[in-house]
This record gives structure tokens, sequence and C-alpha cells, in this order.
């Protein structure tokens, strides 16, 4: 006869291998729901992160595009002032334009307000003939798939540069933006000479300009705009349009009767929040 197992009291400790013993799992189980709870937590801080980046990486680009619009309108007045546009193409020391406009800062290397160092002339080179030193006539002359004119390659001059809040006196402006401005013969010339424009009014891009905005901010944000600008033989003159006020502003242009240079319609216009493209005529 087998004996009887003694019962276990309930001052005795508990089996340590007992099948029925559950402690610590609340530990477990708490320690879980944490976990859970921490990862959601991150999941949703690092989601508003995300949002609020976005949010300002596309007020800045819009901001971007606007403020080299305010390049290409504020430039246009000394541009339409000049009697001979050959003044503007000619350079003394290859970056700025013979004749500037009143828009421009002490420097062509200024700092922007998040520290960084703006080198204006750099940025004429790599236009003209994408290189960050000086360009010769035989760089800018290379035929490219951005420059496939040949010796009729624009040489991008810097005409206007300065901070946005500058742009007018009143000193109303609080903008983090830096703006500046090429000017160039028109690449549709076949005169071969860059540095004039075409007296030969059957040449197609007599009296015709090139203008490049571009406005840089903060956190890197760039934004160019391309326009064409052309001479009339009246005095009353109407500005063009630009590709961002929509095709209601261009249909209302047009049925007033915009005025342009002869034979020449309204240039086609574009717009492109990722690079920046506008045409436009006058």
């Amino acid at each position: 006869m087998r004996p009887r197992p003694a019962r276990r009291r309930l001052s005795d400790p508990p089996s340590p291998h007992g099948p029925h013993d559950e402690r610590g799992v609340a530990l477990i189980i708490t320690l879980m729901a944490l976990l859970l709870m921490t990862a959601l937590g991150m999941s949703l801080m690092l989601t508003s992160h995300t949002e609020t980046l976005i949010s300002a990486n596309y007020r800045d680009g819009l901001e971007g595009s606007y403020v080299a619009d305010a390049g290409i309108e504020r430039v246009m007045q000394d541009v339409l002032s000049i009697p001979d546009w050959n003044t503007i193409l000619t350079s003394a020391d290859g970056v700025r334009a013979g004749v500037t406009s009143g828009f421009v800062d002490s420097t062509i290397t200024p700092q922007m307000r998040d520290g960084r160092v703006l080198d204006l002339a750099v940025a004429t080179n790599m236009m003209n003939c994408g290189k960050t030193s000086t360009c010769s006539d035989g760089d800018m002359n290379t035929s490219t798939a951005d420059r496939p004119w040949g010796v009729n390659n624009p040489r991008f001059r810097l005409f206007a540069w300065g901070e946005v809040n500058d742009l007018i006196p009143t000193s109303s402006l609080n903008s983090p933006f830096y703006i500046a401005v090429w000017i160039a013969d028109d690449a549709a010339e076949t005169d071969g000479n860059p540095s004039a424009d075409g007296a030969d009014l059957t040449n197609p891009g007599s009296g015709v300009l090139t203008l490049r905005a571009e406005g840089f901010g903060p956190g890197g944000t760039h934004r160019i705009i391309e326009a064409t600008i052309a001479k009339t033989d009246v005095t009353e003159i109407e500005r063009g349009y630009t590709g961002q006020r929509g095709q209601d502003e261009q249909n209302r242009r047009a049925r007033k009767a915009a005025v342009q240079n002869p034979g020449a319609g309204l240039t086609r216009s574009e717009m492109n929040l990722g690079g920046g493209f506008a045409q436009q005529a006058f």
C-alpha cells in the first residue's frame, strides 16, 4: 500500500515547478503593453515630424517660385528702360552684365540667413558651360544637350541680385530668400554673336533677350524661372504673362490684343515647381 502524499499547507512556500504557477505573467504582459504603446507613440511622433517637414518644404518651394517670378517682374522695369541692349550683353569680368539693374548687392558671394554662402560667379559659370571655373569661349561654344546652339549659345550675365527683403524700400518684407537674375541673348539668333543683339530684323532672335531668375531659400530650396522679353515698336507697353497666372489670364490678355513684337505670337507658357520654367513675351 503506497503512502498518501502529504497535503500542502497554506504556510508552505509554493513549489517552483508547480503546473499552475503564474507568478511574473502580469509583469510580462505589462512590459509587452508598454512596448506596444511606446512603438505607437514613436510612430505618431515620426508621422507628425514628417508631415511638418513636408509642409515646410511645400511652403518654401512655393515661396521660391514666387520669389523667382518677382525677380522677373522687377528686372523687366530696368531692361525695358535701357535703349541699347548691347550694353547689357557685354561683360568686363565675365560674370556681371555690362549694365546692371538698380537692384544689386554689394557682393557676388553673399551669405544667406541660414549661414550658406552663395557664389554667384560659380552659378554663372555653371549656366554657361557646366563648370565651376571660368568658362572659355570654346567651353561656351560647345554644343550639349542643354546648350545645343553652338556659337549662338547664350552667355548669361548677372544683371540683378540681392535679398528679397530689399526688393521694395518699405521694409515690409520678411523673407529668408535670396534672388538673382541673369540675362543673355536669345538662343534663337543666328548671327553667331551672343554678346550683341541681332541687328537684322529678319533674325528670329532680334530684339529678344532671355531672363533667368533663381530664388535661393532655407534648407537648400532652389527655384528657377526663365522668360523671354521682346522689344516693341510702340510706346505703350503692356506686360506679357507668365505661366503660373493661368489660362484665364492668358485669355483675358488675348482678348485685349496684347502688344508683341511684329510677326511673333505670344510664346507658350509653362510652370514646373520642380524646376520652375516660364516663357513670356512683351
